[in-house]
């Protein structure tokens, strides 16, 4: 299954600072559906925060605890709110699962209330109508809440958390993006550039080495063993990095073609997505990282690290967009996946295993996530936070896709005949304004309109052209009295398509519209190109 085929619900939350502190807006930047643009305005409760203050005295290995509002910590232990439910349907969970518990349901009826819940419900109808999983994602505008164990929510008790479920597939995102720059598929392999750098906590250099000699070696088998695992799985093939310097890391990722970058080593969070350090002597930061990974267009970033996921604070003041994964997804990573807290080497290693499995056997990259963090939660149980640390962001132009299907292609459908039943499609094109120079025939009744090189009109110097923008079809249909087939627009983009009526130009989002022969079209922007669309041998009007 395709994962760029997937429906998909985007959610924004921002504060709402004109009307309180504690007020937020929660709406949909992206829906499988024209009416689920909607949102719901939200108080986020001090009971809340008690509990957060709570799961971090049970959980987090910081020194000081986060507190998302201006709600104060308590002194001394934190509690939990006095009409807190924290039975669990099943006796062997602990007191740490029950918490999990609480605050995950308590996180999900937060956010998905009102008409939020409506575009959920109906956005899941849909994804089970067309038999897929819904790609659910959730862009955080205010920084005091990115710390927050999104990953945990669940619908109530008995149903799975929100990013361990088949049919949710969860991550977070941002629309502070540059556009994506992919534009050549990778091949068929996992092809993987190891870089393990400085541990804060080593100190003789000779140790160190072997060290890390030893996990590039365990890790670099536990990658390859992936490409193993079944007869579907594509092959594996790692680079290893042991404490490079900026200039080998760079080298590195130019000489070949790599699709993850996986890095295991110290670093520490800074405005401009903090400092990985690669060795006692050097460091790079995470726009410069961010620059050399967009350039070698690496589609996955991976950090073993306590802090990829986390922004900067100064003082009680959190950055926006600090996070090495925010920064990263910014200049035009496609996905990126970090740590929120620390992550024990035993867990990770668990964890980097069944990834690579699920990723070698194509999956895409949040399903892959979602099945590597089911292991977590069968090893260690709901007891012990494993299972909540690693975070997964992707770009929202980004549809997951690491590796494709091996049933899919780019599939052209036949030209019509005119021996089959009904009239053949009428010859139709798109055509430059003002010059016939340019002119892209619609052939096999499909147009594919996009960035990316698989389209069949790629416009590929245009950034607020989205990946896969839109397709023009011909299907039978009843126009003008007459059974004849007739041409319509899909649009599945960011940006929406633009279609010049006598009012103007009208903008046409996430929906499907007939299109009559000479009407002019802009993908993406009134700034774009002007194209018309021309049915051959009918009188334009």
């Amino acid at each position: 299954m395709s994962g760029i085929e997937n429906p998909c619900l985007s959610l924004a939350i921002a504060r709402l600072s004109a009307a309180g502190a504690d007020n937020f807006a929660i709406w949909v930047i992206e829906a499988p559906y024209p009416g689920g643009y909607v949102h719901h305005d939200s108080t986020w409760p001090e009971t809340m925060t008690q509990t957060w203050l709570a799961w971090q005295q049970m959980f987090s290995l910081g020194d000081l605890p986060h507190v998302p509002l201006i709600h104060h910590a308590p002194k001394g232990t934190p509690t939990l709110p006095p009409d807190a439910d924290i039975t669990a349907p099943n006796p062997n969970i602990g007191y740490g699962g029950r918490l999990m518990h609480l605050l995950g349901v308590d996180l999900w009826n937060w956010l998905f209330a009102g008409s939020i819940q409506t575009a959920l419900a109906e956005s899941r109808g849909i994804a089970r109508g067309q038999n897929k999983p819904l790609r659910l994602r959730l862009e955080i505008r205010h920084p005091d809440f990115i710390p927050l164990p999104w990953e945990i929510m669940q619908e109530m008790a008995g149903k799975p958390a929100i990013s361990l479920s088949p049919q949710l597939l969860f991550s977070r995102t941002t629309s502070n993006v540059d556009s994506l720059k992919l534009s050549i598929r990778t091949k068929q392999a996992l092809n993987i550039l190891l870089v393990l750098g400085q541990d804060a906590h080593r100190s003789s250099r000779l140790a160190v080495r072997l060290q890390l000699e030893q996990e590039a070696a365990a890790l670099e088998n536990v990658f390859k063993a992936s490409g193993r695992s079944n007869p579907m799985s594509v092959p594996c093939y790692v680079k290893k990095l042991l404490q490079p310097t900026p200039a080998q890391l760079i080298e590195a990722l130019e000489s070949d073609v790599y699709n993850i970058l996986f890095y295991a080593g110290h670093g520490e969070p800074g405005p401009d997505g903090g400092m990985l350090f690669l060795n006692p002597d050097a460091t790079i930061n995470g726009t410069e990282l961010a620059q050399v990974l967009v350039r070698n267009q690496v589609t996955l970033a991976v950090f073993n690290a306590c802090w990829g996921a986390q922004p900067e604070r100064v003082g009680s003041q959190t950055i926006p967009r600090s996070s090495l994964a925010e920064v990263l997804i910014h200049h035009g990573v496609p996905a990126v996946l970090g740590m929120r807290d620390s992550i024990a080497d035993q867990e990770a290693l668990s964890f980097i295993q069944s990834l690579a499995q699920a990723l070698a056997a194509r999956m895409p990259i949040d399903q892959a996530v979602a099945l590597a963090r089911q292991q977590l939660l069968t090893l260690y149980k709901f007891n012990q936070p494993a299972w909540t640390l690693p975070v997964l962001y992707m770009h929202p132009e980004f549809q997951g896709e690491l590796i494709p299907p091996i049933e899919e292609g780019i599939t052209e459908l036949p030209n019509m005949q005119t021996n089959w039943e009904g009239p053949p499609a009428p010859v139709a094109c798109l055509r430059t304004v003002g010059s016939t120079d340019k002119v892209w025939r619609i052939r096999g009744g499909l147009m594919r309109v996009g960035r990316g090189q698989e389209n069949d009109l790629v416009i590929g110097d245009e950034m607020w052209v989205s990946y896969k923008h839109a397709e023009i079809i011909c299907r039978e249909g009843i126009t003008d009295q007459e059974n004849i087939p007739t041409y319509f627009l899909r649009d599945f983009s960011r940006n929406g398509t633009h279609i010049l009526r006598p009012e103007g130009w009208q903008r046409i989002h996430h929906q499907e519209v007939p299109l009559q022969s000479g009407i002019k079209l802009k993908f993406g922007s009134t700034q774009g190109q002007t194209l018309e669309f021309v049915i051959e041998g009918k009188e334009e009007g």
